[in-house]
């Protein structure tokens, strides 16, 4: 799949700690057929650093955000991230195995655009994953997200 609003590959800052799950994400990745650049944080402080790092041309498409994080967890990266003005048009998917009411609504409290539990089945997880990717890349119109350095 393509995006249907570009014909580059999306950028994708994932926010994980758990290195089975960045391995399970690149390959649902690519099971999708969603033509892509990953980028991985292993951590807020990490996730934080890469999205304000000045040397990049273009701020990621979409952030799949893990909450349980170490350095900063996921509901400080996102509340960081919702309240920069050069930020906070991404959308964020918070993807994560916590299915804590609490955890839902405070991520939704903080301006999550979406709230995905991560299925624990590899061809469940990659549907989800194909779904995301369909919904934000094939049926939303988003702004463009090209960073502009003077």
């Amino acid at each position: 799949m393509t995006s249907k609003r570009t014909k580059r590959p999306v950028d994708i800052l994932l926010v994980e700690d758990n290195p089975d799950d960045v391995t399970l994400t690149q390959e649902a990745l690519r099971e999708s057929s969603l033509s892509h650049r990953l980028h991985v944080a292993s951590d807020g402080i990490e996730a934080l650093d890469y999205l304000h790092d000045l040397d990049h041309n273009r701020t990621p498409d979409l952030v799949l955000l893990d909450l349980n994080l170490p350095k900063k967890d996921g509901k400080q990266v996102l509340r960081e991230i919702k309240a920069d003005p050069q930020l906070r048009h991404i959308p964020v998917v918070v993807l994560t195995t916590s299915l804590a009411d609490q955890d839902v609504q405070s991520a939704y409290d903080l301006h999550a655009n979406c709230y995905v539990p991560k299925p624990v089945d590899f061809d469940e997880f990659v549907e989800v994953v194909r779904a995301i990717g369909n919904f934000w890349f094939g049926t939303v119109k988003l702004p463009d997200m090209e960073r502009r350095t003077a």
